[in-house]
């Protein structure tokens, strides 16, 4: 009886030790958003670790999109020993609010800022190294993945985004928080490339430093958010870094199968998948090595 009891006391123990999602309630958030905090820490940390913020789409959260098996950021974050960050929204739908100024402008109190205090308390808390934080999600998550790159890219490495749209095109005539926009959506709205990089810019207009390089995929298939908004989220992005709408090297059928990547400079990246629907699922070798991890 004794020995099962310390066979049963052993077994609960290494459960307790082993790594969890696990809430932050006080990450010294100062936005009006209340968007929660959740921070995975594996056994392995490695020193001062880099950190991945995993951004989850519309009807998910921090706790599901952690637990889906298609989201393998928990297991990168296990062979490698670097933290990540599941924000989850505070919003009705848990959409992210990608649409009203609160969020579209530096120090404007919305989702975007949350996710910022995210990252600020992360490297003051888990020693995360601030030169190697990068940002990842699908769907929303990658509407706010490219927001947080227009409105806080001081914080931010890298991005590699998943079935998105360009930073600012969701925009709310009447200022809503976490407004549909068909026209965006449906791939009607359209600019060139300056147009799209002011977007960008009034964002953040006091900010002249490093951006994060950016990493965009897209579904050929997309019917939920139309393929066009792969082309204009490359014009942005191309059009912010200042270099051309046309690749300096594409290479087919990688990093699989019907998908092109295709580079534009050193900085802007572009995946098309042929054939694949809304979302392209994450592939955690290709976002890996785009974060250089």
């Amino acid at each position: 009886m004794l020995f099962s009891a310390l066979i049963s006391t052993g077994l609960m123990a290494g459960t307790a030790l082993g790594a969890s999602l696990t809430q932050v309630s006080n990450y010294n958030n100062n936005a009006t958003s209340k968007a929660q905090m959740y921070v995975y820490k594996p056994d392995n940390v490695v020193e001062n670790p880099p950190l991945v913020v995993v951004i989850h789409s519309c009807q998910s959260t921090a706790q599901s999109y952690f637990q889906n098996s298609a989201i393998p950021w928990k297991s990168g974050s296990d062979k490698k020993g670097y933290i990540t960050v599941w924000p989850s929204s505070p919003n009705s739908g848990t959409c992210w609010d990608v649409s009203s100024k609160q969020s579209l402008t530096h120090l404007g109190g919305g989702d975007s800022q949350a996710i910022a205090n995210m990252i600020l308390y992360a490297i003051s808390e888990y020693k995360v190294d601030a030169e190697r934080v990068y940002v990842t999600g699908g769907s929303s998550g990658a509407m706010m993945s490219n927001v947080l790159a227009a409105t806080y890219p001081e914080l931010i490495k890298a991005v590699s985004l998943y079935s998105g749209v360009p930073a600012g095109c969701f925009v709310s005539a009447s200022g809503g928080v976490d407004q549909w926009n068909n026209s965006c959506s449906g791939g009607q709205s359209k600019a060139t490339a300056d147009k799209w990089k002011q977007v960008v810019l009034d964002m953040y207009p006091s900010y002249d430093g490093p951006r994060p390089k950016m990493q965009i995929w897209h579904g050929s298939a997309d019917a939920t958010l139309a393929p066009q908004n792969y082309n204009e989220t490359i014009k942005q992005w191309t059009g912010v870094f200042g270099v051309a709408e046309t690749p300096t090297s594409s290479v087919a059928n990688d990093p699989k199968q019907g998908y092109t990547r295709s580079n534009y400079g050193e900085s802007v990246q572009g995946i098309y998948a042929q054939g694949v629907g809304h979302s392209v699922p994450s592939n955690l070798t290709a976002s890996e090595e785009w974060f250089g991890l």
